[in-house]
């Protein structure tokens, strides 16, 4: 009879135990309740391709090379007319001095074809120097370098748009203050702050988890979220309010134990006359 009474005591303490493990949950306890929608994925932007971008840029530099070593037969070609030109006069002068015909006009020959010699040399040298200052002017590419605005505005062409979302929507900052709102959430949760969590949840879901809370009894709990990452999945506009559908995923320590990870996803709403904040109005567990 005593054994059986033990056991009956043991079994009894470790039911409860169990029970008390089972009511220690994050807000919401785990489950699904409130709203509940269909949204599409996360699509995570696939990273620039570097490697195909240089494999292609080494048949552009060749094909580049080509040209530049077909162009020194053409440079060598410019020398050769001035040249073949000097000699021509030289031999000129040298005529009309055998011929008697004084040694003045081939003196005044000989300065006129040096003078149009460094006149030609100059401008040779000239236009050398004119491809070198395009080039420290040019950007990336060979590109004229452009000066874009610091800052772009919000909806612009170059920001790209999340499937769902707005273009003009302010992700980053929304999704900042989502996270904080789940943390501090999970923090009137375990202390069950009830005016806390009625201002942040809807109706329907502050109804559900003041009956968690009621359920678990008056003791505190301890929640520690260690690590939360949140998505936004859409923001659309349905009759008078704003819905906005946003995923955590993480890892997350309840009462102690050991952290075990978690997605879910929670939806806001907001009306859309602006009379109060967003307010969570579902939570939806990740099949």
């Amino acid at each position: 009879m005593k054994k059986l009474l033990t056991i009956a005591v043991a079994a009894f303490i470790g039911l409860g135990m169990l029970a008390q493990d089972a009511e220690a949950r994050r807000l919401g306890g785990g489950g699904s309740f409130g709203m509940s929608r269909s949204t599409a994925p996360v699509q995570k932007a696939a990273p620039a391709p570097t490697t195909p971008t240089n494999a292609a840029a080494a048949p552009a530099a060749g094909t580049a090379a080509a040209p530049a070593a077909a162009a020194k037969p053409a440079g060598a070609s410019r020398w050769l007319g001035p040249i073949a030109g000097l000699a021509a006069g030289l031999g000129i002068a040298a005529l009309l001095s055998h011929f008697g015909l004084g040694e003045g006009v081939a003196n005044f020959l000989m300065i006129m074809l040096l003078v149009m010699a460094a006149v030609f040399v100059f401008r040779l040298l000239f236009r050398k120097s004119q491809p070198s200052q395009h080039a420290s002017l040019a950007g990336a590419g060979g590109a004229p370098m452009r000066f874009e605005p610091v800052d772009a505005p919000v909806g612009s062409a170059d920001t790209p748009a999340i499937a769902n979302v707005p273009a003009d929507f302010d992700t980053e900052g929304f999704l900042r203050q989502a996270k904080l709102s789940f943390i501090r959430l999970q923090a009137a949760n375990d202390s069950g702050n009830l005016d806390d969590l009625k201002q942040f949840l809807a109706p329907e879901v502050f109804a559900e988890v003041q009956l968690q809370m009621g359920e678990r009894g008056k003791g505190k709990q301890e929640t520690d979220v260690q690590h939360l990452d949140a998505d936004l999945l859409e923001v659309v506009t349905e009759g008078n309010q704003h819905i906005a559908s946003v995923r955590f995923a993480g890892t997350i320590r309840e009462d102690n134990g050991a952290p075990a990870p978690f997605a879910e996803v929670w939806h806001l709403v907001k009306p859309v006359s602006g009379e109060r904040g967003w307010q969570v109005a579902g939570i939806q567990q990740i099949q």
